[in-house]
């Protein structure tokens, strides 16, 4: 994250706060088009979420901000890779997958819960936009979980693939290894501040009274 993002970032939650919009915003009934070096990520909604009845299926849960009014993780991740990466460990493992946005909450740990609700496995992933994320099984409570990957800068590519191969062994009922995560005790305050306003972005994105949504993602 260099100082000009930093300093945008700063300036435009500093904006929202004193434009008097202090408030929970309404969020955005269609996630606009993310372009980036990669490709372009397009999210849009088809509808509330049901509970799904696939038992190889796992349940991917984007935060209110995620793939539209955000567009990277907080180490600069493009949203699309993070999307294709999770896919690809799921697809490595034979399973299937389906997403979701959950707008009452930008809390990690209720929207992956919700994920798995929802999912046919009783598994779900819940992502956040700056990248924290946690696999869920739907009898757990909400702020227990299978594996919780909270230190978003240490959160790259190579772990969101091995997320979503996790997350698709557990679906199969399987017990597989924790998936490795490094240690970086300069991470938190390296970031601590620049995550607390992508918190803050993000809370601002969400909608108590709408429910969760089912999305159709699109690489193009």
């Amino acid at each position: 994250m260099d100082e000009k993002t930093l300093r945008s970032i700063i300036e435009e939650v500093i904006k929202e706060f004193t434009s008097g919009s202090g408030g929970t915003a309404t969020a955005v009934a269609t996630a606009p088009s993310v372009s980036s070096a990669a490709g372009s990520l397009q999210i849009s909604e088809a509808g509330p979420a049901e509970r799904g009845t696939n038992p190889r299926e796992v349940v991917i849960a984007l935060a209110p901000g995620f793939g539209g009014r955000m567009t990277h993780t907080i180490i600069d991740v493009d949203h699309g890779d993070v999307l294709r990466e999770v896919c690809a460990g799921i697809e490595e493992q034979g399973l299937s997958y389906r997403f979701i946005r959950v707008f009452r909450t930008a809390d990690v740990g209720f929207i992956a819960h919700e994920a798995a609700k929802l999912s046919g496995s009783g598994i779900g992933i819940g992502i956040q936009s700056r990248g924290t994320t946690v696999i869920h099984q739907k009898d757990l409570p909400p702020l227990s979980n299978l594996e919780l990957f909270s230190q978003a800068p240490l959160v790259d590519l190579e772990t969101f693939r091995a997320i979503g191969s996790n997350a698709a062994k557990y679906a199969k009922g399987e017990s597989p290894s924790p998936v490795p995560v490094r240690n970086d005790q300069m991470a938190r305050p390296k970031y601590q501040a620049i995550a607390a306003l992508w918190h803050i972005k993000e809370t601002q994105l969400c909608d108590p009274n709408k429910k969760t949504q089912t999305l159709r993602v699109e690489y193009r």
